[in-house]
């Protein structure tokens, strides 16, 4: 028999979205607790809802609160992330212990999936999903957000990978893995911050009915695993190339000198760049996160459609 639903609180606006079947958009909660200064964060958070919401779809913020799976949070759930120091970084790893113990944590990319499939939601937003890091020949460094997309049946719109990883590296490991890479009106796969890498996309769609449809065909024929859906960042917020290249490079280097290394990584290297590029960092990761949530909803209304007919 299936417990989780003993470890599962869904906030009273999803959970009427979902007696009534209507769309639902997942989003992750380390952006907020990890992926933003204060106030930024919680400012971001709430704006994200509201896209989500005046694109025909209900959002569900996920985290685990004191040990309890929450799918949609309240303002005060939000605020706690966004203010507290003591939030943990929340990958399938580590589900077992926070919840065990009680402990509050946000989500990334794979546990934000597993726990949007445990509670039927098929769409999640986010900014940049993780992948393979440069120099992981040697360190072996490689996202479980990779093996949850292998696996976990949740299409997920992002800005691409983040550019502080290995992008052509990351590219083959999800080919070896069977996940469809889509781009969003683009041939070319965007670089976070940027609206190419050089690298090209499996497939180019046009519209959201259009990734609402490969969505359909995939899970119907019981091919397990998610979808990346890579939608660029708008042009005006694209940040300089070759500043953000420059940044990198530099975060990378403090990374490794102070030995920074496992899931404290990624957000030493974004607040780096962050202070490197004198705050265009986030203001692209800002616009970039809002273009993917208004996509998601929109993807999450046509999948919606298909799947009631």
């Amino acid at each position: 028999m299936n417990r989780f639903i003993d470890y599962l609180d869904i906030s009273g606006e999803v959970l009427s979205a979902m007696r009534n079947y209507e769309p639902i958009v997942a989003l992750e909660s380390t952006i907020i607790s990890h992926g933003m200064p204060y106030p930024n964060n919680i400012t971001t958070a709430l704006e994200l809802e509201n896209i989500i919401r005046d694109n025909g779809a209900t959002p569900a913020t996920i985290a685990i609160i004191s040990g309890r799976i929450k799918i949609g949070l309240s303002r005060e759930e939000l605020e706690l992330l966004a203010k507290s120091k003591d939030v943990i970084k929340v990958s399938r790893r580590d589900i077992p212990s926070i919840i065990a113990f009680g402990k509050t944590g946000a989500t990334t990319v794979a546990s934000t999936m597993i726990f949007a499939q445990l509670a039927g939601i098929n769409v999640f937003a986010t900014g940049g999903i993780g992948g393979v890091h440069k120099g992981a020949e040697v360190t072996f460094d490689i996202s479980a957000d990779l093996t949850e997309l292998a696996q976990t049946n949740v299409a997920v719109i992002c800005a691409g990978v983040k550019s502080i990883l290995d992008i052509g590296k990351t590219l083959e490991k999800l080919e070896t893995l069977g996940v469809p890479v889509i781009g969003y009106k683009t041939n070319d796969f965007p670089s976070f911050y940027t609206r190419k890498s050089g690298f090209h996309v499996d497939y180019k769609f046009e519209t959201a009915v259009e990734c609402a449809n490969i969505m359909k065909a995939k899970w119907d024929l019981n091919l397990d695993g998610g979808l990346v859906i890579a939608n660029p960042i708008p042009h005006e917020y694209e940040a300089q190339q070759e500043l953000i290249s420059k940044a990198i490079d530099m975060a990378i280097y403090e990374a490794n000198k102070n030995n920074i290394s496992g899931k404290e990584v990624t957000p030493f290297l974004l607040a780096k760049i962050k202070e490197l590029t004198v705050g265009e960092s986030l203001e692209a990761n800002i616009a970039l996160i809002k273009n993917n949530a208004a996509l998601a909803a929109q993807i999450a209304v046509e999948y919606n459609r298909l799947i009631e007919k």
